[in-house]
């Protein structure tokens, strides 16, 4: 989250992404870390925040539930992440779209 929210520097989530890596949001889906993190770095997240309400976790899987913030829009959010061999295999974003529409 930091990472990606600090809108720098995102070729450091090289490090946290498995090679079998997915993400798939209600706008977009990748399957691959290059992918993921290309689209981040053609448009880097900015102007944004997020408060964090609640995390959990297990051995395999972490769940973030946030409020995420920019101007005009605020609207709470999750993150699923599933984890494999220590690295990040996949990231389930869900949130209601109606504010960004």
């Amino acid at each position: 989250m930091d990472v990606v929210f600090a809108g720098s520097n995102m070729d450091a989530l090289n490090q946290l992404l498995a090679d079998e890596f997915t993400f798939k949001g209600p706008f977009d889906e990748f399957d691959s870390p290059k992918s993921y993190i290309q689209s981040l770095q053609s448009d880097p997240p900015q102007g944004f925040e997020y408060e964090m309400i609640r995390s959990f976790e297990t051995e395999s899987c972490a769940c973030l539930v946030y409020q995420f913030s920019k101007p005009g829009v605020s609207v709470p959010m999750a993150q699923i992440f599933e984890i494999s061999n220590g690295k990040i295999s996949k990231i389930l974003l869900i949130f209601d779209t109606r504010s960004f529409t």
